[in-house]
């Protein structure tokens, strides 16, 4: 699979319009060597438009230089993201089902529009004959449940250019007649009446109940992270794991409005098998910065470690995809769309029950300090992190004092995961090495970094609770 950053702007034009010339915008200093090419595309959605209604585009098309299979998703911000797979099979590939089953769950995939379009691309060139962007004029006949349309409009892709070229041209387009696409894309706009009618009831009226947005925040960042978690990538893996411990938290901290249920259980099954996948990097990442930080003598230790930890990834990661396309996790996020999606959610005061997991937090936190118990101080962190996510989740109606506040509670709980990272490392030095002299320096290394993180936690603990910190409670 071939995965591409597109970053592309689209304008509707009049039949009449012409290309203006676009010599000077910028840094376009050629416009030559156009090419005509006649595209045939079939997209493929659920009946009701999931995909197109999660922002994301399934295609197979014919013509030009890509044909074949592409998916396209939300991007970075900038752009979107595209998979394209070559190919001409009927029916969608499974590399790309995959890539959406956390949307489409269980709904068959099939055509829901046909786009055919007539497309000149003219490339346009800086002085040294390097393509900035592409510029399409097309021309599209869309059918669709018996309905047809056409129109003109205008594509203009970047390609090794800078954005700024892009506000160029666009400024030419403008001054030439053209005007932003109607849609985000010919399919959104061949299928308006039907995403429309999808789309009805989806909303919430009025304002959203907080606790209601932040878990549907959660659930919407699961879904997100989905695919890249599917392909290991350790920040993928993080953010959807993240966003699995903040929902089952705002669950516990919410559980009489939310109901009992093992849901949570099975939260706990999600954030562990992506945790077998990132809790390895992590500690490769920490291991091998102490390896290399001791002196080329500790050459076999650092081999021994990479492929210890690089076992472990592995495994997790092939227990991560067998999980993501099992019937229990599609059956989870089933049932936190029924929890979250509800209308209404009544719920205490969030700020009064953040406030009381706080202060829970305190007392189990200054007992474990007391104790020097290491699973006190363990539990103490996760009753700090349930806390953070609670003051999180007031976070935008009460503005820089709950900011203030979760910044300093991040502080102290990354300075108690300080104190657990080097727990579970000194573990690991000690299973790969209990006889040997160099994992030996390395375990006493590793209990020193233990001593430092955990001798920081008292001044943490201080710095959030103090009032100006903690002023909304």
């Amino acid at each position: 699979m071939e995965i591409a950053t597109e970053t592309e702007r689209k304008y509707d034009v009049p039949e009449t319009f012409e290309l203006p010339d676009l010599i000077g915008a910028g840094e376009v200093a050629g416009v030559d060597g156009a090419e005509t090419h006649d595209l045939d595309a079939t997209y493929f959605d659920t009946d009701d438009l999931l995909l197109m209604r999660n922002r994301r585009t399934l295609r197979k098309r014919g013509g030009g230089h890509d044909a074949g299979w592409h998916l396209k998703t939300p991007g970075d911000g900038s752009g979107r993201t595209e998979h394209r797979l070559n190919g001409d099979s009927e029916s969608v590939p499974e590399e790309l089902t995959r890539l959406v089953r956390a949307i489409v769950r269980r709904h068959p995939l099939g055509p829901v529009a046909r786009l055919r379009t007539h497309r000149v691309e003219t490339p346009l060139r800086d002085a040294d004959g390097r393509t900035l962007a592409l510029v399409a004029q097309d021309q599209v006949r869309a059918e669709s449940d018996g309905d047809e349309s056409a129109w003109q409009e205008i594509e203009v892709e970047l390609v090794d250019g800078d954005p700024a070229v892009l506000d160029a041209v666009e400024r030419r387009l403008f001054d030439a007649g053209a005007r932003p696409a109607q849609g985000p894309s010919k399919v959104s706009r061949a299928l308006a009446g039907r995403l429309a009618e999808a789309s009805r009831g989806k909303k919430t009226k009025g304002r959203i109940n907080p606790v209601l947005r932040y878990a549907r925040e959660q659930r919407d960042a699961i879904i997100e992270h989905d695919p890249g978690a599917r392909r290991g990538e350790p920040r993928s893996v993080h953010q959807m794991r993240v966003a699995t411990r903040r929902l089952r938290s705002t669950l516990k901290t919410y559980r009489r409005s939310f109901g009992e249920s093992d849901l949570r259980d099975e939260l706990r099954w999600l954030a562990g098998v992506l945790g077998a996948v990132r809790d390895p990097q992590v500690l490769e990442e920490k291991l091998l910065a102490l390896v290399e930080a001791a002196g080329p003598e500790f050459a076999a230790a650092e081999q021994r470690v990479r492929a210890h930890l690089e076992h472990r990834i592995e495994t997790g990661r092939t227990e991560l995809a067998e999980a993501l396309d099992s019937d229990r996790y599609l059956d989870l996020l089933d049932r936190v769309d029924e929890l979250v999606d509800r209308d209404r959610l009544d719920t205490p005061d969030p700020v009064k029950r953040a406030r009381k997991v706080l202060a829970k937090a305190d007392v189990r936190l200054d007992a474990a300090l007391a104790s020097g118990v290491e699973e006190d101080i363990h539990e103490s962190r996760k009753g700090f992190k349930q806390a953070r996510y609670a003051v999180e989740l007031i976070a935008p109606d009460h503005g820089k004092p709950a900011k203030e506040l979760v910044k300093a509670l991040t502080g102290l709980q990354d300075g108690l995961g300080a104190y657990q990272d080097s727990n579970v490392a000194r573990s690991v030095l000690r299973e790969l090495g209990a006889d040997s002299f160099h994992f030996g320096v390395l375990y006493g290394r590793q209990e020193q970094v233990g001593r430092e993180a955990l001798a920081e936690v008292p001044k943490l603990a201080r710095w959030a609770r103090r009032r100006k910190v903690r002023r909304l409670f």
